[in-house]
């Protein structure tokens, strides 16, 4: 395993998301009430970042099509997705946010 260091935890603040393109991953980092999860960046069903998409507690809405995921685990909550999201595992190391891969 490989880790990758994405950003700084201050980077994030709650409720929102972050795009981070590193060693060939374009990837969001997620603040979900203090508590960091990192997906693939791209919706599984279309061009939408989800990154740039509307986030309610631990679910992000496609803003091209309106799809959903849980950020925690990737499952699709809302179609027109029908592919689980990638999700990563994620550690915190002063304040600084990383990922395994």
């Amino acid at each position: 395993m490989n880790k990758i260091e994405l950003c700084n935890i201050s980077d994030v603040a709650i409720g929102q998301a972050l795009k981070v393109e590193k060693d060939g991953l374009v990837l969001a980092v997620f603040n979900v009430e203090g508590e960091y999860f990192v997906t693939d960046d791209l919706c599984t069903h279309g061009p939408g970042s989800l990154s740039e998409s509307y986030i309610l507690d631990d679910i992000v809405e496609c803003n091209f099509h309106n799809g959903a995921f849980n950020i925690k685990t990737g499952e699709v909550v809302c179609a027109p997705c029908t592919e689980r999201l990638k999700t990563y595992a994620v550690s915190i190391e002063n304040n600084s946010v990383y990922i395994s891969v």
